[in-house]
């Protein structure tokens, strides 16, 4: 290697330098101790001991953890399919080049760089069991007993799926959207001709051909799927009785409520290992239905 080769290599590795400690000290380092801390028992204030696994053990035995992890899983039922079909309807209806599009693109992203709290308190009026729009709806249409959709224990979770699938479906919207502009329209032309009507367009030729960006959106929302947390905060604590808590929301109480904080570590790694899983089996069998 040359003087002046070394030189420039020394000057970018100068130039990586800032970033390369700020990855260290606030990425690396805390990856490492949260995962030294899940074998421990430290209550913040007192001095940590070893525990080795008994933190996971107690999470699998424990039939809160066995809530909060089948609450997870009902949020991401409902959100998952929730954001995609949403945002594919949307993406394909704003796939038409009017001019009027940029302004419904922009319109459907908004909630999604919106205020969560002032996202949450337009729904909270919403949601509201005596003067909420939806209840005098109901109570309009003829339902005498409209419910407290954020006080029952059957409704609090999905209602804080419906939010945040309406706060989120404009995001994968653009992401389906972009995908949808790669499209060749002489592909639509050729089905025209062949007398293929518009629902068969779309189900043998915009979805095979954008398969790669739906599947790139499933990844992207089962993984935002079990980091709610904003929102399960801000409109019922997870509550009432823990009806509404989702895996994140869990490992905050633990870690910043109750000062658990190996045990929160503990959560903190099952919830890496259970997304790192579900996107190992989306991988495999992405062959079977993506179309390069």
């Amino acid at each position: 290697m040359t003087k002046n080769r070394r030189d420039a290599v020394f000057i970018g590795l100068l130039f990586l330098l800032p970033t390369m400690i700020g990855l260290s000290v606030f990425r690396l380092v805390p990856i490492v101790w949260a995962f030294a801390m899940s074998f421990m028992r430290w209550q913040i204030f007192d001095t940590p001991s070893w525990v080795g696994f008994d933190n996971y053990l107690h999470i699998l035995a424990s039939p809160t953890s066995g809530r909060v992890f089948m609450n997870t899983l009902w949020f991401m039922a409902i959100y998952v399919p929730g954001v995609i079909i949403i945002g594919l309807v949307l993406a394909v209806l704003l796939n038409n080049g009017l001019r009027s599009s940029a302004f419904f693109r922009g319109a459907f992203f908004l909630p999604y760089i919106s205020s969560t709290v002032a996202v949450v308190l337009v729904w909270k009026w919403i949601f509201s069991t005596r003067f909420g729009l939806l209840n005098n709806l109901l109570l309009w249409f003829g339902v005498s007993s409209p419910p407290a959709w954020l006080a029952d224990p059957v409704l609090a979770l999905p209602a804080v799926a419906i939010v945040s699938v309406w706060k989120d479906s404009g995001f994968f919207m653009l992401l389906l959207l972009a995908g949808l502009q790669t499209i060749d329209t002489s592909v639509y032309e050729a089905a025209r001709m062949d007398g293929a009507r518009k629902l068969r367009q779309f189900f043998e030729i915009t979805i095979p051909l954008i398969s790669g960006s739906i599947f790139f959106v499933l990844i992207m929302a089962l993984v935002r799927s079990t980091q709610t947390f904003e929102i399960t905060y801000a409109l019922t604590g997870g509550g009432p009785n823990g009806a509404s808590t989702t895996l994140a929301f869990f490992i905050y109480e633990n870690a910043f409520v109750h000062f658990q904080m190996g045990y929160a570590s503990a959560l903190a790694y099952l919830l890496c290992f259970a997304i790192g899983l579900l996107t190992l089996v989306n991988f495999y069998f992405r062959r079977r239905w993506v179309h390069e």
